[in-house]
């Protein structure tokens, strides 16, 4: 499994950082004019981060625009940046937390972290769908992770996004909160013009996606997320057969695919079904264009 990386690797990350921030010189070295760093691991964390910070921290992702969020690997100046850092805002479950954390922050002890999933109501990925409450503890590799691409758990992200920022520079309390209430009124219009739209539409309420990156949305909005991806797999020719029967049963006409994932087989189910196939992208950095781009594909569809 990719979660069981050699430590040799983390090692040799860790030399070729100690490597680039010698050969930096004084220019490693913060000008004490400069803003203090604050470290996330996806894009649209960096949006609900930005909001509230405003200009008093730069805010860097971990896990950068256009790269999968399951498969990537920190390179040695993303390590050089997370030593910089004022702290570390998590989002709860994705495979690069679950594969990298532990490991960061040993070698950054001084780093205060913070988890912007506490609260939200968590989707087990069991047959049986039951719910968890914010609790790192036990089975965290069956937690649903793209808590993000739902708007009630955008208001959660937001608060406990505040409520660091105030931990880490209460000073600030007061900046912080005027941008604070000004996101959540933000997040609730953008739930509002989705509510609006998906009620007033009468389109089917199921959609097909790859990678079930819209589980969330989907609770959120009373819609049926088929995936097809088996167990995170490529699906079997068995298993591609119950998809088209499914697609065609349950009226599909939005086939979601995302940049990082083979769409040959979105592809072929589109064939057989005359399903439209929509591309989306659950890490783009604009959260709240990304909402409302798959409540338009649902509702033209």
């Amino acid at each position: 499994m990719r979660i069981q990386i050699k430590g040799a690797k983390l090692l040799l990350l860790l030399a070729s950082s100690a490597i680039i921030a010698a050969c930096g010189g004084q220019s490693s070295k913060r000008n004490e004019h400069e803003k203090p760093i604050i470290t996330v691991t996806i894009e649209p964390q960096r949006y609900f981060v930005e909001a509230i910070a405003g200009d008093k921290f730069n805010v860097v992702s971990m896990v950068p625009k256009g790269a999968n969020h399951e498969t990537y690997d920190p390179i040695p100046q993303q390590l050089v940046s997370l030593g910089e850092s004022k702290a570390y805002f998590r989002i709860g479950y994705i495979s690069f937390e679950q594969a990298w954390m532990d490991r960061l922050m040993k070698n950054t002890p001084h780093l205060q972290v913070f988890d912007t999933s506490k609260g939200v109501d968590l989707i087990l990925n069991h047959e049986d769908t039951a719910h968890a409450h914010g609790d790192h503890e036990g089975h965290s590799h069956a937690v649903e992770p793209h808590i993000w691409s739902s708007a009630t758990n955008a208001l959660i992200i937001a608060q406990n996004t505040y409520k660091a920022l105030c931990a880490i520079d209460k000073a600030n309390e007061s900046y912080y909160l005027v941008r604070y209430d000004s996101l959540r009124k933000h997040i609730e219009h953008t739930d509002s013009i989705i509510c609006k739209e998906l009620t007033h539409s009468t389109g089917s309420k199921s959609f097909m996606i790859y990678h079930p990156a819209l589980s969330y949305f989907a609770r959120d909005y009373g819609l049926h997320q088929i995936a097809i991806e088996e167990g995170g797999k490529e699906p079997s020719p068995a298993h591609l057969k119950k998809l088209v029967d499914a697609c065609k049963s349950e009226k599909v006409k939005v086939i979601f695919i995302q940049p990082e994932f083979d769409e040959r087989n979105a592809e072929t189910i589109s064939k057989q079904t005359g399903a439209k196939i929509i591309s989306i992208n659950p890490l783009n950095y604009d959260w709240d264009t990304e909402m409302l781009h798959v409540t338009k594909a649902l509702i033209t569809q």
